[in-house]
């Protein structure tokens, strides 16, 4: 009996050392210098009314324009469109921009076709940081890590929506100066 427990010990030991590692689910995404939209293209849908994921910014977020009255225009990190209208109609998503030597982030949207923007927290260059954004019946909720949550009214025609996912994206007006790199995984539920 002792040596039929040994032999299922170690035959357990070599199973779990030969274990293949858990798989990276990370999608890595590129903004090409001169480009705008980030590589791969991706087209999927929202099926949930709560986006969740987790996003890394890799060193090349960081970037300084010649032009200096660009540097606070928004990037745009996920998100979606909302209201069965397109983005610029109706959205939800997080922006983002390198600006005095910081990483910020905003609560980036589009209610009825006005832009709105808050300022919602500062992340560090390649940490892991926690996103969320809540689809309520009158607004959306914004959180970043343990920052205090944002809100944005949503649209008032917005009685159902068919949620389109919004991409990593350059810009603003200017194009990526280089390459950026930008790595996300969703939390799907």
């Amino acid at each position: 009996m002792k040596q039929l427990i040994t032999l299922s010990l170690i035959g357990l030991s070599f199973l779990w050392m030969n274990c293949e590692p858990e798989a990276d689910l990370y999608r890595h995404f590129v903004m090409r210098e001169g480009e705008h939209y980030s590589t791969p293209r991706v087209v999927e849908t929202l099926k949930s009314e709560r986006l969740s994921f987790e996003a890394k910014f890799h060193p090349s977020c960081q970037y300084i324009f010649e032009e200096t009255g660009y540097q606070d225009s928004k990037n745009k990190l996920l998100g979606f469109a909302d209201c069965n209208s397109m983005h610029h109609e109706n959205s939800a998503r997080f922006g983002w921009q390198w600006l005095h030597d910081q990483l910020e982030i905003y609560a980036y949207c589009y209610v009825n076709g006005e832009r709105v923007e808050k300022f919602v927290g500062v992340v560090a260059i390649a940490e892991v940081n926690h996103f969320e954004i809540q689809v309520l019946q009158n607004e959306y909720v914004f959180m970043l890590n343990d920052e205090p949550p944002i809100a944005i009214t949503r649209g008032s025609a917005c009685h159902t929506g068919a949620y389109y996912m919004l991409w990593p994206y350059f810009g603003g007006t200017l194009p990526a100066p280089h390459d950026v790199h930008i790595s996300l995984k969703i939390n799907y539920w």
